[in-house]
């Protein structure tokens, strides 16, 4: 899935960190998020194209999709209820 908003209202920036910091810091940050607010997460650790759609699945977020820019990913994910 890579169709999804460009606009975000939060951004974290993953990209160094091993698994499993970038679903840990998405979820500290989404906590403090309002429902329907989107997170937009940059990560270069080849597992979190596992991790992060895993992570929304299991906590009820929507997971919007990924994308790949220069050497890392974006994925967003909207906080729900």
């Amino acid at each position: 899935m890579t169709d999804f908003p460009t606009d975000s209202d939060a951004t974290l920036d993953a990209i160094g960190l091993l698994c499993p910091l970038p679903v840990l810091k998405a979820r500290k940050r989404l906590k403090d998020m309002a429902p329907g607010a989107v997170l937009q997460v940059l990560a270069d650790d080849p597992a979190a194209i596992i991790d992060i759609p895993h992570f929304c699945a299991e906590s009820g977020h929507d997971f919007l999709g990924q994308t790949t820019h220069d050497d890392h990913q974006i994925y967003q994910i909207r906080k729900t209820g």
